[in-house]
């Protein structure tokens, strides 16, 4: 963790997330709206590409190979989201992707570095979530309310209990609740299996409003602006 393939990537990633941005700024409502779906469209089309080669050079294993972790389900959505931009996709993708796959950015899941496939999928596709989270947020003018954190925190329980069947039914560990990640985590932090489900649960909520503020006191600085120009 916090290597220099590490930091690197970050970097890199960073500096893309701002120039993309900023470009797309410029840009007329149409071209940002196509350059999203682009964008959406190349990172689940990353991820599908990487399964299937995994699959391809192993053989399919169902407890591996099914794209069933949080951020795989997110790659798969997010051309959905980019096509409609549903408010209520917004909401939930918002907070997963800030709380979790920001979290898979910071202690990254992997057995090899650069320039290895799983390395360099890995940071397009967890960077390039968030970059696309901050692009709907910015371009799109999409913002979450307080509502937003219940939302993506009940979506959030679903998907849950749906992985607890699911890797029952299969010995799988998707969403890592039947063990922590091998090559170590904040999970790490929270205790032994079963433990730091509980302890996840329980800090989950008051993460999600965190994030949550930097909107609600930016929308109350801008509702005093109104309510007095001179200010």
């Amino acid at each position: 963790m916090f290597g220099f393939q590490h930091i690197i990537a970050i970097l890199f990633f960073a500096l893309f997330g701002y120039t993309f941005i900023v470009w797309a700024k410029k840009l007329s409502k149409k071209r940002q709206r196509q350059l999203g779906v682009g964008f959406s469209i190349f990172l689940c089309a990353s991820l599908v590409i990487w399964t299937i080669s995994r699959i391809y050079i192993q053989g399919f294993d169902a407890t591996e190979h099914l794209p069933l972790h949080l951020c795989n389900i997110i790659s798969l959505l997010l051309p959905i989201f980019a096509v409609t931009r549903k408010k209520w996709m917004y909401e939930v993708l918002l907070f997963w992707i800030l709380a979790g796959t920001s979290q898979a950015i910071i202690t990254p899941d992997l057995a090899h570095g650069f320039p290895h496939y799983d390395y360099l999928k890995y940071f397009v596709v967890h960077c390039g979530l968030v970059v696309f989270i901050l692009y709907a947020t910015i371009i799109y003018k999409m913002r979450p309310t307080v509502k937003s954190i219940f939302k993506s925190f009940l979506a959030l329980q679903v998907y849950f209990v749906a992985m607890l069947l699911v890797n029952k039914i299969l010995g799988s560990n998707y969403f890592f609740i039947s063990e922590k990640p091998p090559h170590g985590s904040l999970l790490d932090y929270l205790g032994d299996w079963p433990y730091y489900i509980l302890v996840a649960e329980l800090i989950l909520f008051p993460y999600f409003f965190l994030i949550y503020l930097p909107f609600h006191f930016t929308r109350k600085k801008a509702i005093s602006q109104k309510a007095d120009p001179n200010s």
